[in-house]
């Protein structure tokens, strides 16, 4: 697990749409494993095996929670295989199997931002990339949701976790990067660093997230 922490306009969004060949990169290269994502169309770069939840969820409000999750495995061609890992999404998130026949509109925020990482595991991915997803959650909801990424990642999923939440990032994260005008401006590898108040208002303008 990776984490990526900056402030409001570090180029944090931009580097994930440019990792998810929504936003093209204009130098440098993108590659992910031994091939080269630049020039290539987002559902090539999803059937490889990224996967994105975007910023502010962007679920289909107007589609069921089950009509969402079948988006996720649009790619797919497995339909057997797709079934199964429907099942394994409502055993991790089962406020999801109780909602399945539920416009996703009438979900609850914490109850979307579960739906989104679901959609996204549909897709089976190798790396799965999160945009900000404590973004307007409440608190006892974003611990839960760390909660998630942790057994995730234990699971054997790669993450790449890009937070404004800085303290709890550097903490469930192997290691760190803060970026900065679309620079890295330091890598932090020691968890406790996260309770280093002069790193963060240092690197980020902000203090610590969490009283230590």
């Amino acid at each position: 697990m990776v984490g990526l922490v900056g402030p409001n306009g570090a180029g944090k969004s931009t580097l994930v749409n440019c990792i998810a060949g929504v936003v093209p990169a204009t130098s440098g290269a993108v590659a992910f494993g031994e091939r080269s994502l630049i020039g290539v169309r987002p559902e090539r770069i999803v059937d490889w095996g990224v996967s994105v939840v975007p910023e502010g969820r962007q679920i289909f409000t107007r589609l069921t929670v089950l009509e969402n999750l079948v988006l996720g495995a649009t790619t797919r061609r497995d339909r057997a295989q797709v079934d199964e890992d429907l099942e394994r999404v409502f055993a991790r998130f089962p406020v999801l199997k109780a909602a399945g026949s539920k416009l996703a509109g009438k979900l609850s925020g914490g109850e979307q931002q579960q739906l989104a990482i679901a959609r996204a595991l549909m897709a089976r991915p190798k790396l799965l990339m999160l945009d900000e997803p404590s973004l307007g959650l409440a608190p006892l909801v974003i611990d839960e949701m760390f909660a998630w990424l942790s057994e995730l990642h234990e699971a054997g999923t790669t993450i790449l976790l890009i937070e404004q939440n800085a303290t709890r990032t550097i903490e469930v994260a192997d290691r760190t990067y803060v970026l900065n005008k679309g620079k890295v401006a330091r890598e932090i590898e020691d968890s406790e660093a996260a309770a280093d108040t002069n790193l963060l208002e240092t690197y980020l303008g902000v203090a610590s997230e969490r009283p230590s």
